[in-house]
């Protein structure tokens, strides 16, 4: 690098639910970076050095629930009205009028519903591994009740409050270890071995986890980051992202079949399930995202795409940011 680039700040800004964690690298155009479950800041530990080299301010946050931010008790303060709020309140008391938003995972429906509601703050956004569908359809926990036949589909599993807590909280490091595991490329069970995503009756998650080495992306450092703010933490207030949305669905009604129609950017992975289950919603970019400026699919890469291929992803959203209209 030509300049020198100042390391990482850590600092707490105030927002509609407490406070929120942010790590800060770089100055220039503001790049909001949003992470998914169960994750944190930490999983765009290889974009920030990157996107700040290139000329951006990037910002990645804990999201209510997560890591250092604010963890409201009750558990509708999980609601994606509420977390579209805490993005806006970041950019504004960062001094910004406006930034461009990129997720993965939840964090991706977390992005893609911030540019919905508040197009005038998020003027652009990138998808990483969930593809957008616009609110609408069948009530949400209706279509998960009936997916799996005689097994039951982690979100439901999820739903449950102290359900997944149970499972998870007596040995998390273990179980981020074989969570992470499922959904790697290099990791993943083999096809036709039973489906991570679900739950036999009166099993767990974990039993279905692939057993022996961690990925090739996560250091047992990394795990050991990962693993100790939630045993710090608890799960409670992270799994309650899956237990609103229900609450989502009735919150944006108004919205139903809204597309997106800032400048917006889309990378998966083609051995993620997030891609192939959702594939229709990929097709429907022409409508759903008509100011799409490219989509990507990784070959070979699981759900963790930005740790599993960052040189791949660094690539395209510096190539994608420089691009976009000032």
């Amino acid at each position: 690098m030509s300049q020198h680039i100042a390391e990482i700040a850590h600092r707490m800004i105030a927002s509609p639910g407490g406070r929120t964690h942010i790590a800060e690298q770089g100055t220039g155009p503001l790049v909001l970076l949003v992470h998914g479950f169960p994750e944190s800041w930490y999983s765009w530990r290889h974009q920030l050095p990157v996107l700040a080299a290139a000329g951006y301010r990037a910002v990645a946050i804990d999201v209510r629930g997560y890591g250092r931010s604010s963890k409201p008790a009750a558990t509708d303060a999980y609601r994606m009205l509420d977390l579209v709020e805490d993005n806006v309140s970041v950019v504004h008391a960062l001094g910004e009028d406006s930034a461009v938003v990129i997720g993965h995972d939840w964090g991706a429906t977390i992005a893609a519903n911030s540019a919905l509601l508040r197009p005038e703050v998020f003027r652009a956004v990138g998808l990483l591994s969930v593809p957008y569908t616009p609110p609408g359809g069948p009530r949400p926990s209706d279509v998960f009740a009936q997916m799996g036949g005689d097994e039951e589909f982690y979100v439901s599993y999820f739903q449950e409050p102290g359900r997944a807590e149970a499972e998870i909280e007596p040995d998390v490091r273990g179980w981020l270890a074989g969570f992470y595991a499922a959904l790697s490329a290099d990791t993943m069970p083999a096809p036709g071995a039973p489906d991570p995503h679900f739950v036999s009756r009166a099993a767990t998650l974990r039993d279905r986890f692939p057993g022996g080495r961690l990925p090739d992306w996560l250091s047992e450092r990394d795990l050991d980051v990962y693993a100790g703010e939630f045993e710090r933490t608890g799960l409670t207030t992270a799994l309650n992202r899956y237990r609103n949305m229900d609450r989502d669905w009735e919150d944006l009604a108004a919205f139903h079949g809204a597309p997106i129609t800032q400048p917006s950017l889309f990378i998966g992975g083609s051995l993620d399930a997030s891609t192939t289950w959702l594939a229709d919603a990929i097709n429907a970019y022409p409508v759903t995202l008509p100011g799409l400026v490219s989509s990507h699919l990784l070959d070979g890469c699981g759900h963790w795409i930005q740790q599993e291929r960052p040189d791949e992803v660094n690539r395209l959203l510096t190539a994608w940011l420089a691009a976009l209209p000032g």
